[in-house]
């Protein structure tokens, strides 16, 4: 179970009732539940909506924006709206506010656009503030991991980002266990502030128990925040009855596609939704609260395109507590 003393309950208000969880050993809290802006935040998507999702989430407790140079589409465009929002909403609470940026993956065309080398990162992370309109991130990741750049360099770079004020804290994405026993081994040696790894993680998808990356983090004190907690849409109660004209699936198969929605799948779903009925909950907020069940996850990053969907995310952490028969009966609907 969650340490009660890594976490802290704000009072009502502004914050609402969410929690405030401690990114592994550092002094820094992730809300529970955070927004992302890998999807409906980029060129195709209506500014308004924008506007009133980062409202809405604010507003309820939600102080952490998460972002990555090529967010969209097009490649930068959720940093640019992004900005505009922080410029004209936000711009008195930038002290209450944790936001957040990647570079790893391919941004611009040519040999320094993408992976680790210090030439990318640095490079990068310059252009998402000037996007961004802001000083500085609180957190920069490198987004994934580079087979060919040495990772000495990688974190060099990233401390690098940090002393030169870019960004107050580190992070990793997308690292396997034996990559981030190495990274934090040489941020040790750096001094360098690598806090928290961003892993995909769901009821779905359990890559960071079987590759060991959540007990790893617990044992070392990195914090670990899920993305696709909701594995695009699936463990939701969007696909029950078929595939909805306004669905993921069916708009933009570029994540999640319709071949994933199998009947052995399907079924998973609508079992997994009995039990939530059961709990009181939706099947997305009890998919959310399975992860944060334990502690060992600060936050769990949500997408939503209408601001009704993050008050109903939020509701997630009302009961975060499951019994032995409930978790049991989880692992058996999904085979594992």
């Amino acid at each position: 179970m969650a340490d009660i003393a890594n976490i802290y309950l704000a009072d009502a208000g502004r914050y609402g009732a969410m929690a405030y969880n401690r990114v592994g050993r550092s002094g820094l809290r992730f809300p529970a539940v955070s927004l992302g802006f890998w999807h409906n935040f980029g060129s195709n998507g209506s500014y308004d909506t924008m506007r009133a999702l980062c409202r809405t989430a604010f507003d309820h407790g939600i102080t952490q924006f998460d972002l990555a140079n090529n967010y969209g589409p097009v490649y930068g465009s959720a940093e640019t709206n992004a900005g505009r929002i922080l410029r004209e909403d936000f711009k008195r609470y930038r002290d209450e506010l944790v936001v957040t940026s990647k570079a790893g993956y391919d941004m611009w065309d040519g040999p320094y656009g993408n992976w680790g080398s210090r030439k990318y990162l640095v490079a990068s992370c310059d252009q998402s503030l000037k996007r961004l309109g802001l000083d500085y991130v609180d957190i920069f990741y490198h987004h994934r991991m580079d087979p060919e750049t040495p990772l000495e360099e990688t974190m060099e770079a990233l401390d690098f980002i940090v002393r030169s004020g870019r960004a107050l804290y580190a992070g990793i994405s997308n690292y396997d266990k034996p990559a981030t026993e190495k990274a934090i081994n040489i941020a040790r040696e750096l001094r360098l502030p690598l806090i928290v790894n961003q892993r995909r993680y769901s009821i779905f998808d359990r890559g960071i128990e079987d590759d060991g990356v959540k007990a790893y983090c617990r044992e070392a004190g990195m914090g670990i925040i899920a993305f696709s907690p909701l594995a695009q849409g699936l463990l939701t109660d969007r696909y029950l009855n078929g595939i909805p004209a306004d669905s993921r699936i069916a708009k933009d198969g570029r994540f999640l596609k319709e071949s994933s929605l199998t009947p052995e799948r399907l079924g998973q779903i609508r079992a997994l939704n009995d039990l939530a009925r059961e709990r009181g909950q939706t099947l997305a907020e009890m998919a959310l609260a399975w992860i944060l069940k334990d502690g060992d996850v600060c936050s769990v990053l949500i997408g939503a395109s209408r601001p009704e969907q993050i008050l109903d995310n939020i509701k997630a952490t009302e009961n975060c507590k499951f019994t032995a028969e409930e978790l049991e009966r989880i692992d058996r609907i999904c085979g594992r």
